[in-house]
């Protein structure tokens, strides 16, 4: 699928939910980044690191609503959403653009909206699923192509959304601001 996008400098921009410069992002992507060698290495240590230390809270059974890189940190939770404002705001503060993607994915009888990031390595953009593994659920980075939790099913309705946002949709906040899953397209 081909990404659309902004030029990459304008991946790199905080708001009050990538918060690329709060103390605890900055610490964390110093730290992931400390030996790394170079954006790939560090791209792939933080990614891995929201993917397997911040708890999915679907899968935890938690019952907070992360939004803000920081509420994620705090919570040691998030879903899909936060987990990937998250991703996106560490990498960011080291220096690598990312941006926020989204899938429509079958849910029961219903769709659900899913969060991902898009890293601009290697001069051009990868799209990565930091929602955490669990049995049948196993997202790899990769800028081989992609590794994510769950391919999309056309036959079920199901579909990629082709941008790259620099922030977080709207609808997504207000979502999880108000504490329910249900986004709207």
């Amino acid at each position: 699928m081909d990404l659309i996008a902004r030029p990459p400098g304008e991946y790199l921009a905080e708001d009050d939910v990538v918060e690329t410069t709060a103390p605890a992002v900055i610490a964390l992507a110093a730290r992931l980044g400390a030996g790394a060698g170079d954006d790939i290495a560090f791209a792939r240590a933080a990614f891995q690191w929201v993917r397997d230390e911040i708890a999915h809270a679907g899968d935890a059974g938690d019952p907070r609503f992360a939004v803000s890189a920081t509420d994620v940190l705090t919570d040691g939770a998030g879903w899909c959403y936060a987990k990937a404002h998250l991703l996106t705001a560490v990498l960011r503060a080291g220096g690598v653009p990312t941006g926020l993607c989204y899938q429509w994915l079958a849910d029961g009888d219903g769709h659900v909206l899913h969060g991902l990031v898009a890293v601009h390595l290697n001069g051009s953009w990868h799209r990565q699923d930091p929602r955490g593994n669990k049995p049948g659920v196993a997202a790899e980075f990769s800028l081989d192509g992609e590794r994510l939790a769950w391919p999309v099913d056309p036959t079920a309705g199901e579909e990629d959304f082709p941008e790259v946002h620099v922030a977080p949709a709207p609808e997504v906040v207000a979502a999880l601001r108000r504490r329910e899953l249900a986004v709207q397209r």
